[in-house]
């Protein structure tokens, strides 16, 4: 795999020259093709006849980060740059640069300027907007692709790699390539759809969803309507649990939180319940320490037990900050979890709780739990 890498990066640099030197047409895509078989990357098309010459979108399922280089090398096409900053970089990996840095309705209005001209090549897009490894479903495909053209062409993409996955979450570009170039080969099958027309009265929505099913079908995998802000939101959590305190390395020095001389000859797992502890209690400073190491011990994960403390499900008694000073007020379920069998706790009205904006964040959170819980019983009621 070494000897490989380090001898295709030396055929990619000059696959690249040749791609940036030779003019856009059959002669140039059939010896980058060849070239590119040298590098390990096997591209295959069913029934090139099924493609449209008349469509000016293409729509396809993304899977790896070089999707609309291999498909290049089967027809003309463009792909625009939606992430990261234009420049060098984004000009060599293949995306077209439309200069358009505002919202999404300009970017939509630059694209249908940019098909109504016959002599632009097709766009190739990915409403997915989020590459996945393609063997579980698609993400929930945006509607702003669908909104450009009234006819689309899918493109059903299936890619294949021994020994080491596809594509791997959260890696970037540069892993991918590097990757590509270790194992000995990637096959990329790319199968050509039929064109798909807008239905009369159809909005965009309803016309993104039913190009998804079809897509879906035809790769034998499940149409689901997580999006690609899902998927974001997926891997901050994962990166959250990674890079936990107690793990080595993982924060600097100064990011971590003191550890109290008590625990410097205590286990590891009693160490890592304590540090997380600590960081309940400095979001929720009137619970008591020894409730949330309890809940902790069950749980093994800090928004969990904020959540479970929050809501109501984890009973306490809630102790002051400073001597005097009045315990924080709980939301209506944390009083009735505290009170136990003391008595039953009034119904909450429909009113919210404070009229205020609280200056502390747990109260305005607790404030929030406390007219959210209100809400629902009023629901029931």
């Amino acid at each position: 795999g070494l000897c490989l890498l380090i001898l295709r990066l030396f055929i990619g640099v000059h696959v690249f020259l040749v791609s940036c030197a030779l003019p856009d047409s059959v002669l140039r895509r059939f010896i980058v093709r060849v070239m590119c078989s040298v590098l390990g990357l096997f591209v295959r098309q069913s029934d090139p006849r099924v493609r449209d010459g008349s469509v000016r979108v293409y729509i396809a399922n993304h899977v790896t980060q070089f999707d609309h280089n291999v498909i290049n090398l089967l027809t003309s096409c463009n792909t625009p740059a939606l992430n990261g900053a234009p420049g060098f970089i984004c000009w060599s990996r293949g995306f077209m640069e439309l200069g358009v840095t505002g919202s999404r309705a300009e970017l939509v209005d630059s694209l249908k300027v940019y098909s109504s001209h016959r002599a632009n090549p097709p766009l190739l897009l990915f409403p997915e907007e989020a590459a996945t490894n393609g063997r579980a479903g698609l993400l929930r495909f945006s509607s702003w692709p669908f909104s450009i053209v009234d006819v689309v062409q899918p493109v059903a993409l299936q890619v294949q790699r021994p020994l080491i996955t596809v594509s791997v979450a959260d890696s970037s570009w540069i892993t991918e390539l590097l990757w590509t170039f270790f194992v000995p080969f990637t096959v990329y099958q790319v199968r050509w759809m039929p064109s798909v027309p807008r239905q009369a009265e159809e909005p965009s929505e309803d016309f993104a969803l039913r190009v998804q099913e079809l897509l879906a079908m035809e790769l034998g995998v499940v149409s689901t309507r997580l999006t690609a802000a899902d998927k974001t939101e997926h891997m901050k959590r994962l990166r959250h649990t990674s890079l936990l305190p107690f793990a080595p390395g993982s924060q600097p020095l100064a990011a971590r939180p003191r550890m109290p001389s008590s625990l410097t000859g205590a286990a590891p797992e009693d160490v890592r319940i304590m540090v997380m502890a600590q960081r309940v209690k400095e979001v929720l400073p009137h619970v008591p320490l020894e409730v949330i190491r309890i809940d902790l011990a069950q749980t093994n994960c800090v928004d969990t037990t904020i959540a479970n403390l929050l809501e109501g499900r984890v009973p306490f008694f809630p102790e002051s900050q400073e001597a005097g000073a009045d315990p924080p007020a709980l939301s209506t379920s944390q009083a009735a979890a505290a009170s136990g069998i003391q008595g039953p706790v009034a119904a909450p009205s429909s009113k919210p709780a404070t009229k205020q904006f609280a200056k502390s964040p747990v109260e305005r959170h607790l404030s929030l739990q406390e007219r959210k819980r209100a809400l629902y019983d009023y629901a029931r009621r």
